[in-house]
């Protein structure tokens, strides 16, 4: 919570970038993972158990539930799906030259939740800060878009 606090001004200062980053993460995240297992032939509730893989277990089990899929594997998922953010984050975002701390914790917040963000912590303060915020924000937005992507995918 204090490095929360301690970066409130920097957050309010980017809030309008950070709903942006929010929006096209979220979205790209279960829309990618929609559209790949689609494609290999996957459906039901398989499909459903990949929708909430990038947001924190406890927030993805209970949509993975209400959607149709299989906790289990939606746990299964989630660990493997923050894991795998944790371990190419920070090779990453150095190639693409990314150096804002706001930044680089947002999105891996966003896109590797609790795993990547006890990473971003390791990394930085406000890295990690930044990378809460994303998670937490991430969890809610997941439950809106999630079971509507679902829809399109016939699921």
């Amino acid at each position: 919570g204090l490095p929360l606090y301690d970066n409130l001004p920097r957050v309010r200062k980017a809030a309008w970038p950070m709903l942006a980053g929010l929006l096209a993460g979220s979205s790209v995240a279960i829309v990618s993972a929609l559209a790949i297992a689609k494609g290999f032939g996957i459906g039901g509730p398989v499909l459903a158990s990949l929708a909430p893989k990038s947001t924190t277990a406890p927030v993805a089990i209970g949509i993975a539930e209400r959607i149709g899929g299989q906790p289990t594997l939606t746990a299964a998922l989630v660990l493997m799906t923050g894991i795998f953010g944790a371990i190419i984050v920070t090779p990453l975002l150095n190639a693409l030259r990314i150096r804002d701390w706001r930044a680089r914790g947002f999105s891996v917040g966003v896109a590797a939740h609790g795993i990547g963000t006890a990473r971003a912590f390791q990394v930085n303060e406000t890295a990690g800060a930044f990378s809460g915020i994303g998670m937490g924000l991430n969890a809610v937005l997941t439950a809106i878009i999630a079971p509507l992507a679902l829809r399109l995918f016939g699921g």
